[in-house]
């Protein structure tokens, strides 16, 4: 495999835009009546792709100045993508398509791509450093059918034959954006046209591979006949020819092309159900390349495609529901996967869980979400319960002069009383999380809507849902199973709303507690299926407790992000005692606390006698003093093996 002298194995080149896809499934997009907001562009799926299956991938593109052309930069980065090649356009506006699913041989698409900013790529914006930095680019027919974008893209191509890397083309052909159909024809895929065919002709000689489905092989071919289209393109080019034929799989032609489809090389196709063909080419060329540049056999390059592409149809969305290498390498095993793929739990909990953002080592967290008690406070006090919400806001200030951007603090607030908090977090990268059990309510319920997949929808996707929930594993069996149907509820509204689940279980509140009570409720609930993102879990300073807690966690669901420590009103000086034995275990990565931090404060404010300056200092000193023992702890975990050595 060869890389470029950046290092990256890859560079797309073309469209990039915001992908609106009707929610709602069966009916025309007219009826569409909400839509999830997804990045897109078949170039910019590609890179994605590439990227979540290992490959080190760029893209070259142009956003808007705009809210979406941020939203793309920023999904980009999360994804592993380089986008020194991504330029902002301050005249134009970053493209939209509209798609809607309707039955599986129906997939109406609206571009509004008039002028915009992908579209306005010219040679002045290929920098031939970056384009050198790769061992292969990747262009698409889209980008030839402009004057501007042509010339670049044919730019970008000798560059890359200069450097001595190898060109990918993806026909990518759409009708509509040559000017051939009607704006409302944007599901068309193939449309003769001998000026469309002369234009894609031009950049075979500089292609080492080229992938296209039937009709785009007939588009740049120049004839309806599959064969007849594949020899003419032989005559001009002596790259790697690979034909995708759906469920059918696909045919590579390295050589001469034979009589038939089935003369190449054929990757076998896998048969699901079809929920949704768009973006299945972009995810077959991602899993094509993952095996084409790391030079694995042809027959495993189709069969990474084919995969790929498969998994893709199943799913909503185009660039989310790319596979990762881990996804893949589960698809592929010897286990048969069932026909309804999106069914498939276990394929789904491995998508779900390594696409997350970012990654926790370490996570302390100032939990202010209480609702009850701030009100008993303020009743007690005599204080006035409309000045909550303006305490709560004082957290993230708190927060943020001591983690001055460290993604290794967050915090945790309420809808009701913390909203000024949550909008003012978003200005921030801190982890945020945010409650959505009744306080107190045992049997577990709902804030806000009984219906808690509603509830979530109005969340932002960086909102993690925490739900406290008192539960033993000897409860009686009707209050347990109650609570545990009302788990899996809100297990099942997080991941169809996006949201990660942070589960806090507290069980000393319902009966005795010994080494093995939460480590029991923990593999309960996996035997029931929950798979929450987070656990967060009472403080204790029995290490046999936490090596069970561990051993369930990593034997359930070792992608499991972690546990955090709850306070439950501590003194300080007896929380930090327990750290010890929760820092031994690497599953526990920090702490959520709040009583313990603000309750002085909040008394204090609430009466009149401390301002928003001195509360502010006092609340990030007391959560300080906890992150230092947490790290001190930490720290004497690490280090006790060589102390140990060094006795020896």
């Amino acid at each position: 495999m060869a890389r470029g002298r950046g290092g990256l194995d890859l560079i797309t080149l073309g469209r990039s835009c915001v992908d609106l896809y009707g929610q709602q499934t069966g009916g025309r997009l007219e009826d569409m009546a909400s839509f999830a907001k997804y990045i897109g562009g078949s170039p910019t799926n590609t890179a994605i792709g590439s990227s979540r299956l290992g490959l080190k991938t760029g893209l070259v593109t142009k956003v808007g100045a705009d809210h979406f052309g941020r939203f793309i930069r920023e999904q980009l980065t999360v994804e592993g993508v380089a986008v020194d090649g991504v330029l902002t356009d301050a005249e134009r506006l970053t493209a939209l398509v509209f798609l809607g699913i309707r039955d599986p041989d129906t997939f109406p698409l609206i571009f509004y791509r008039e002028n915009c900013a992908d579209m306005a790529l010219c040679v002045d914006d290929v920098d031939p450093a970056f384009i050198q930095s790769a061992g292969a680019l990747l262009i698409n027919g889209t980008h030839l059918s402009q004057p501007n974008v042509f010339e670049a893209t044919m730019k970008a191509c000798r560059l890359m034959r200069e450097g001595g890397g190898r060109i990918v083309f993806d026909i990518d052909y759409r009708p509509v954006l040559w000017g051939l159909t009607g704006k409302d024809m944007g599901e068309n895929r193939f449309v003769a046209d001998l000026d469309v065919t002369a234009r894609l002709q031009q950049v075979l000689p500089l292609c080492d591979l080229i992938v296209g489905t039937e009709e785009e092989v007939h588009i740049l071919g120049g004839s309806t006949d599959t064969i007849a289209a594949l020899r003419t393109i032989r005559e001009m080019s002596d790259a790697l020819l690979v034909c995708k034929r759906g469920p059918d799989g696909c045919s590579a032609f390295p050589d001469a092309i034979p009589d038939t489809l089935a003369g190449g090389i054929v990757g076998r196709g896998f048969r699901v159900d079809v929920f949704n063909v768009l973006g299945a080419g972009d995810a077959f060329m991602a899993g094509f390349l993952r095996g084409w540049l790391r030079d694995e056999p042809l027959g495993t390059c189709c069969a990474f495609g084919n995969a790929c592409g498969a998994i893709v149809v199943s799913r909503h969305g185009c660039a989310p529901a790319m596979p990762t290498w881990d996804e893949l390498q589960l698809f592929l095993g010897e286990k048969q996967r069932p026909y309804r793929l999106r069914e498939d739990a276990e394929l789904e909990h491995i998508h779900w869980a390594t696409t997350r953002r970012g990654r926790y080592d370490e996570l302390t967290v100032l939990a202010m979400d209480h609702r009850s008690q701030f009100e008993e406070m303020c009743e007690r006090l005599g204080a006035d319960p409309e000045r909550i919400p303006a305490f709560k806001a004082l957290a993230l200030q708190a927060v943020d002069r001591l983690a001055k951007g460290d993604r290794r603090y967050g915090v945790l607030l309420d809808g009701r009383f913390g909203m000024r908090g949550l909008e003012a977090a978003a200005d921030h990268n801190y982890w945020i999380g945010r409650p959505i059990e009744l306080p107190g309510s045992c049997p577990l319920e709902f804030e806000s809507s009984a219906d808690v997949a509603t509830e979530l929808a109005t969340w932002p996707s960086n909102h993690v849902a925490k739900c406290l929930v008192l539960y033993h594993p000897d409860d009686p069996p009707g209050l347990r199973d109650r609570q545990e149907r009302q788990m899996l509820r809100l297990q099942d509204a997080c991941r169809k709303t996006g949201h990660e689940l942070l589960l806090e279980i507290i069980a000393s509140k319902n009966g005795a507690i010994d080494a093995t009570t939460i480590s029991r409720a923990i593999q309960r609930l996996y035997d029931l299926g929950m798979k929450p993102d987070w656990w967060k879990l009472e403080p204790t300073d029995d290490a046999v407790a936490w090596v069970n807690i561990e051993q369930a966690i990593e034997a359930n669901d070792p992608l499991c992000r972690g546990v955090l420590l709850l306070g439950l009103s501590t003194p300080e000086a007896e929380l930090i005692a327990s750290f010890d034995a929760a820092a031994a275990r690497p599953i526990v990565k920090g702490f959520a606390v709040g009583r313990t931090i603000f309750a002085d404060a909040g008394e204090q404010w609430l009466s009149g006698k401390m301002d928003d300056e001195a509360a502010i200092t006092d609340l990030s000193s007391r959560f300080s003093v906890l992150i230092e023992a947490w790290r001190a702890a930490k720290a004497r975990v690490s280090t006790a093996p060589v102390r140990e050595a060094v006795r020896r």
